[in-house]
Order: C-alpha cells, then structure tokens, then sequence
C-alpha cells in the first residue's frame, strides 16, 4: 500500500463529500478509491468514514486522522519542493487562474514578458470566469476582480475597475444621452447576465444605492457580446470599465453616467501564504504586480 496516496485519496473524498466525488477528481475508478480507503482504514485499525448512501462522515478517528495527514503531505509536498529547486532559483511550472477579458488584454501579456524575462519558469494560464478554490485545484495564483472575502489568502491590489455604462455615438444622437439613471427608463438596454439584473441596475445617486428599472432589449451571457451588440446601436449596456477601452479609444462607444457609477471594484492578485514562498511565484509576483498596476491605471 502507498501510504502518500492512500492518504491522498482519503483527503480528497472527504473535500469532495462522497467516494464518487473523489474518484472523479482524482481520475480513479470508485472501486479503487474505496478500496485504498479501507486498506487504510486495515493499516491503522480504526474507522475512518462513517459511509452512507449519500455524503460521508469522519469519526472521531477519521477527524484527528485528517489533521495527521494533511500536514504530513503539505510536509511532503515543502520537501519536494525544496529539494527541486524552487526556493534556491525561479523555476517549474506556475499556475495562473484569471477572468477571461481581464487575462486575455491584461493578464497574458504581462505573462508572456514574464516567460521571456525568467526561461526556466512555465507557466499554464487558466481564463476563466469561475472563482476557483486554490488549494483545491492546485493554483499558485488567482487574478480576482471584486471585494474578497475574509481567508487565509493573501491579497496584493493592482488597481480598480468601475462598472460603466456605454453606447455607441449613433445610437445616443438618434435617441439622446441619458442624463440620470432614471432617464434610462426611456432607452434600450443590453443587460450582460453575470455581472447586473436584466430588470434593475444600482446605481450611487446622492451617496445612496438606487435600483433602477430598465428595459433589457437584449440579455446576453458575455461581455464581449454586450459590447458588440452596444456598438452595433442595439441599446445602452452596462460592462466594465476594461473590457470597453479599446472600443471606447476607437470612438466607437461613449460612457455616459460617469457621476452615478457605483463603488469602484478592486482587482487583486491572490494566493495562498506559505512559510516559504516558492520563488516562481515570488518572481511573477515581483514582475506582474507592477506592470498590471501600470496597465489598469492607463486604462480608460
């Protein structure tokens, strides 16, 4: 029996909350996961789960037993990492998690500089408008655009982006540019689904947070599309401040309601805090902090 794996296999099921959950995690059939947890289970002479037909439970073994076995493989996984070289020079593979639109115009660039400035790091970017767990699915750094909730993770800021409200130039002289928020009850809208309600936007009128109805001509799941369809003369939308700079630097949208604009939205690079900080990401986090930093502030 391999202890590391069987102890591998043992944390990721009660993670993932069923044998099934575990297996499909970790790419191994359910027999095998259930085998390993009872050969375990065989080897310390103790219950480990209490099995039911639909979540699991750790017995009071199984919970001081977890304990045991996560710092025993994040000690196992610190001296691999030492014994690679990770901590005496920037190399190995780094993984990078990011919002599709902010990756690709930001957060890709920044990277590839990075590539060619470190030739022994690798990095795998993963966009993607999903919150991942870093631990979970192993990231060394996540790219978050929003407030973050109280962890265990660090946070460095990088900038703040605003939710903006745009329209092409042709569709504001034929149909006129909204003046307040409550003047939007008179345009089209194209609502991008993610980020506001098809039915009301907040906006900040007099200090105070104001829902306001609108019409939402168009629904859409993307923000690219939003845009799109904005500058096409579809309707008035409500993106980001970043995803419309190349447009709106094209003269092909206008931001309008700059004094209703609610809160401005913070943009952070996240990680895990270790006792010692592999230096790969040390390194990308000395190189790409600043130079995002840079790339949000001249932002439009």
């Amino acid at each position: 029996m391999d202890r590391f794996e069987s102890m591998t296999v043992l944390l990721t099921a009660v993670e993932a909350g069923s044998l099934s959950a575990a297996g499909r995690r970790l790419g191994m059939p359910l027999a095998t996961v259930s085998r390993k947890v009872s050969e375990l289970e065989t080897h310390v002479k103790a219950r480990l789960l209490s099995r039911s037909t639909r979540k699991l439970a750790l017995t009071d073994a199984g919970r001081d037993y977890v304990v045991a076995c996560k710092r025993i493989l994040e000690d196992v996984n610190e001296a691999e990492r030492a014994a690679s070289g990770e901590y005496s020079a920037p190399r190995g593979e780094l993984i990078v998690t990011a919002p599709i639109v902010f990756g690709r115009l930001h957060v890709l660039p920044v990277t590839t500089e990075f590539l060619a400035a470190y030739p022994e790091v690798a990095v795998r970017l993963v966009l993607g408008d999903r919150v991942v767990n870093l631990l979970e699915d192993q990231v060394d750094l996540a790219v978050r655009i929003g407030e973050l909730p109280d962890s265990s993770l660090i946070a460095t800021r990088v900038g703040t982006i605003h939710r903006v409200v745009c329209g092409s130039p042709a569709y504001f002289a034929a149909h006129g540019t909204p003046e307040s928020p409550h003047a939007l009850s008179a345009h089209e809208c194209v609502t991008f689904a993610a980020l506001m309600s098809p039915d009301s936007w907040v906006f900040k009128v007099d200090g105070v947070d104001v829902s306001v109805p609108v019409h939402s001509r168009l629904i859409v799941n993307t923000a690219e599309a939003a845009i799109d369809a904005a500058i096409s003369g579809v309707g008035v939308t409500r993106v980001l401040s970043y995803q419309i700079d190349q447009a709106s630097r094209a003269g092909l949208l206008d931001r309008v309601l700059r004094d209703f604009e609610p809160a401005p939205l913070p943009i952070s690079l996240v990680y895990a805090g270790h006792a010692r900080l592999p230096l790969k990401l040390r390194a990308f986090l000395d190189f790409a902090a600043p130079r995002l930093r840079e790339r949000v502030e001249s932002a439009i």
